[in-house]
């Protein structure tokens, strides 16, 4: 009885993990190439902001580290987390909810245009990791 109860549980949880978005704690994230050469100019004010914010969880280059997940991701596509979720998560935190690296707390000093600047980074380097 319990090998069956055990086996009802494994299909329904494999079953019910579809989807390409559906990513859950126990999984690690899969590495995503780097922009390749220089950040541009019109960029660099967020790569600074993300640095001194958002790169000791996120990693340089938003590719991750074992304290948060890889934002040059296709989990964090527009389509699929859109700018204001970035907002959100800055601003009010987020409970972790794709991987297991646990929740975020917000992030404090930092203002509304900075998370707009670092926004604006972050998706440059999916653009260039060909994931938007």
């Amino acid at each position: 009885m319990i090998k069956q109860t055990v086996a009802v549980l494994t299909v329904t949880l494999v079953l019910g993990c579809g989807g390409e978005h559906d990513q859950h704690d126990a999984d690690a994230p899969t590495p995503v190439a780097t922009a390749a050469g220089p950040t541009p100019t019109m960029y660099l004010p967020g790569e600074t902001l993300f640095n001194l914010n958002c790169a000791s969880c996120h990693g340089v280059k938003a590719t991750g580290t074992q304290q948060g997940p890889p934002l040059v991701h296709r989990i964090y596509e527009p389509s699929h987390h859109a700018d204001a979720a970035f907002y959100r998560a800055v601003e009010l935190g987020t409970q972790a909810h794709h991987w297991g690296f646990g929740d975020m707390s917000p992030v404090e000093g930092v203002s509304r245009g900075d998370i707009t600047l670092i926004i604006n980074f972050v998706r440059w380097l999916q653009r260039e990791a060909g994931i938007t």
